[in-house]
């Protein structure tokens, strides 16, 4: 791997490699672009094959969390920090310890939180280091309502650009995975009248949502294949492919997990030539870090939902931009993105009247 090179490429601004042998501690920070505010990005603790596969991870998920921080309109930079290990270890306070403290070292250029295999309770021990955390559990706590509602907003917006209303009652829509997210969404999705079609691996999950708001249950894979309206993702990325988009018999897809083109050149372009509608995750699924961005503000709940619903017409924007310069959907975002952040980046730069005599 050539770092330097796949740096600049990516445009990133650092890279931190952190190490503590007492705690048994491997952790990367990755900070992509500062423009907009101080990089903001959760700390993902996975099981990593190689130290490649860790940096590469993290730098990909440093980039995008920049251009999701533009997109929902909020001044933060985007970064991201992986800890490599096993993500069911019993001993973590030591280990989280030390993540905080390299977050401390960089005096508040990079704001962690929680994210895949970490928990509030995670960034509690962080918080113990450094006051550059947000998810505590006593303060903004699960971000998982706010991020629905977002995903919620953006199928309105993406209904209302297909078919002309945004009104869902009568629509059948599938989800996939029915963790928090799923299943504040589908709550959502039912009370305006939505008929849902759901699955999950976990089978224990699926029930509830079935008795509560009268779903359909199918089981793994079958829900590429169901005939609806909608797809939500709300599972795994990675899922848009060469394998499952031929089997989409859906008009829009729109739901909340991250990185859901495998390749988003070639499968963005496959959405496309089927005429499946494409609303880039990353946009739908804001309202988890304005959720963050609100406890780091002082937000109440009711501001970050309200924030939230300003997914719906970021989203319709979007599909304007892409219909206007003819590029995908998720090329359109990109676009939004890079406006904003080079508007800031033109913004004039005021000098104090005398100079630091320090």
């Amino acid at each position: 791997m050539k770092l330097f090179e796949t740096i600049a490429q990516l445009g990133h601004e650092q890279l931190v490699i952190c190490a503590d042998k007492s705690s048994g501690y491997r952790g990367i920070i990755a900070i992509h672009d500062t423009t907009l505010g101080p990089a903001l990005g959760g700390t993902r603790f996975w099981n990593y094959e190689s130290d490649e596969e860790a940096i590469v991870d993290a730098l990909r998920l440093a980039r995008g969390m920049t251009y999701k921080n533009a997109v929902a309109g909020l001044n933060l930079g985007g970064g991201k920090s992986v800890i490599i290990g096993d993500n069911r270890t019993a001993n973590r306070e030591m280990l989280f310890r030390a993540h905080g403290r390299f977050v401390e070292s960089l005096g508040g250029r990079y704001v962690t939180a929680e994210d895949v295999g970490t928990s509030t309770a995670d960034m509690d021990f962080v918080h113990m280091e450094t006051d550059h955390v947000a998810g505590l559990a006593n303060k903004s706590g699960d971000p998982s309502p706010v991020t629905a509602h977002g995903v919620f907003r953006a199928i309105e917006a993406s209904a209302k650009h297909r078919w002309g209303v945004s009104s869902l009652e009568g629509k059948t829509i599938t989800v996939q995975g029915l963790g928090h997210v799923g299943t504040f969404l589908c709550r959502e999705l039912h009370a305006v009248g939505a008929k849902l079609i759901v699955t999950d691996i976990r089978p224990e999950r699926v029930r509830p949502i079935v008795d509560e708001c009268g779903a359909k249950a199918v089981q793994g894979d079958e829900i590429y294949s169901a005939r609806a309206d909608i797809f939500a993702p709300c599972a795994l990325g990675a899922i848009l492919n060469d394998d499952t988009i031929p089997k989409l018999q859906v008009e829009v897809v729109c739901g909340g997990a991250n990185n859901q083109l495998l390749d988003p050149d070639r499968h963005g372009a496959a959405l496309a030539k089927r005429g499946i509608l494409y609303a880039p995750d990353f946009v739908v699924n804001a309202g988890g870090v304005i959720n963050v961005y609100g406890e780091i503000a002082g937000w109440t709940r009711e501001r970050s939902l309200r924030k939230a619903d300003e997914i719906f017409d970021t989203i319709l924007g979007i599909y304007d931009i892409a219909k206007e310069d003819g590029v995908f959907t998720y090329l359109a975002a990109d676009k939004l993105a890079e406006r904003r952040i080079a508007a800031v980046r033109g913004l004039v730069r005021t000098r104090p009247q005398y100079p630091n005599k320090g």
